[in-house]
């Protein structure tokens, strides 16, 4: 029996364990602890990697949806949709801002927002639309911008578990007028502590974010606005840099897991593997399956020492923090009979094909007996 474990950080950081720490060197021998050269460089270097032209570096990915929102305007009154399945950020921050949630259910094959929902979902108070390129998987963007531009609707793409996903051959992230990135530790290019940046081509949205993070000053002590704190601090920028040359084949590797796990768990009727959308890359962020008897196969899997998670186990407007909207689970179907199946498998560029088919013998053999 050997131990697979979710995700295996520390794998990654002996594969360039030399540039990690001169890295983290650097930034002690030069006292760059918030701001300065280390949070620049990588600022400029994913933008430049990415193709958008401002990076505006916070300090974590929640805090970017918030910024994007506060500075579009987005305020009491105010509805911004979101999809039903997805981390509570993406729809905390919508309340952060006094406006309200206004949540779509999922498309039953690849799990992002169900774009033919969308525009009965839009009244004349909604402000902003929020897909969320879940799991790794691009979201309809193209169908959903079309529909956000007939009404004049600004869309901000989340894109924290979906660095470098693409459809049509151009990435998440450039199809709104911004995109919030995380860089927590487990995401595809991860820090070593919490962190995440603000994509966009708009130059007047990229200058108000910056100055909203920095306490509303573009220079110190000249504050133009009263902001927020919301920092890359140095130590985690240069991380960041070091790992942002390998974050293309890592991303490869993500796609080879995904198909090595699709050939091992071919022939399991319970089961449903990852689709992948028509003309799209998928960075795998996690590698989720619906499976029958979905708790007891995890139960069973952490016997063997396979370790997995549930992205999530209670659609949004199922949580108890949005009872006060006045929903019932059959509101929205989709998510919320998928809450009960969704299983993620281990999947990090380190995993190994032989790692691979044993977790797939494990699922194999639960269901057999």
């Amino acid at each position: 029996m050997q131990k697979v474990p979710f995700v295996d950080l520390k794998a990654q950081y002996y594969s360039i364990k030399k540039e990690i720490d001169s890295a983290i060197s650097d930034v002690i021998e030069n006292t760059a602890f918030i701001g300065g050269k280390p949070v620049t460089d990588f600022e400029a270097a994913f933008s430049s990697l990415y193709g958008i032209k401002h990076c505006i570096s916070v300090a974590n990915g929640t805090d970017s949806l918030y910024i994007i929102m506060k500075m579009l305007g987005i305020g009491n009154g105010d509805e911004v949709i979101t999809v039903a399945n997805s981390w509570i950020s993406s729809s905390e921050t919508i309340s952060q801002t006094g406006a309200k949630p206004v949540f779509v259910d999922i498309d039953p094959v690849y799990y992002s927002m169900d774009e033919t929902m969308l525009e009965a979902r839009i009244t004349p108070r909604t402000k902003a639309i929020i897909p969320v390129h879940l799991q790794g998987q691009a979201a309809n963007i193209t169908a959903i911008c079309a529909i956000a531009d007939k009404y004049g609707i600004p869309v901000i793409e989340d894109c924290a578990q979906s660095h470098f996903s693409e459809l049509g051959g151009k990435r998440v992230g450039s199809f709104g007028i911004a995109a919030s990135f995380s860089f927590y530790p487990g995401k595809n290019l991860g820090a070593y502590g919490d962190a995440g940046c603000i994509l966009t081509n708009n130059a007047e949205l990229a200058e108000k974010c910056k100055m909203y993070a920095r306490h509303g000053a573009l220079q110190k002590h000249e504050h133009q606005i009263e902001g927020i704190n919301s920092r890359l601090d140095g130590l985690q920028a240069a991380i960041l840099s070091a790992k942002l040359p390998y974050i293309l084949d890592w991303t490869e590797a993500r796609i080879r897991c995904a198909s090595l796990y699709d050939k091992a768990l071919q022939g399991i009727p319970q089961i449903v593997t990852p689709a992948r959308r028509p003309d799209s890359k998928h960075s795998f962020h996690l590698y989720v399956i619906r499976a029958q008897r979905r708790d007891d196969l995890m139960t069973f899997l952490k016997r063997k020492q396979v370790e997995t998670a549930i992205h999530y186990p209670t659609a949004l407007p199922n949580l108890k923090a949005y009872q006060y909207l006045g929903h019932q689970p059959a509101d929205f179907p989709v998510a919320t009979s998928y809450q009960s199946q969704i299983l993620s498998l281990p999947i990090y560029p380190e995993l190994t094909e032989e790692q691979i088919n044993y977790v797939a013998s494990c699922i194999r053999e639960f269901y057999e007996s």
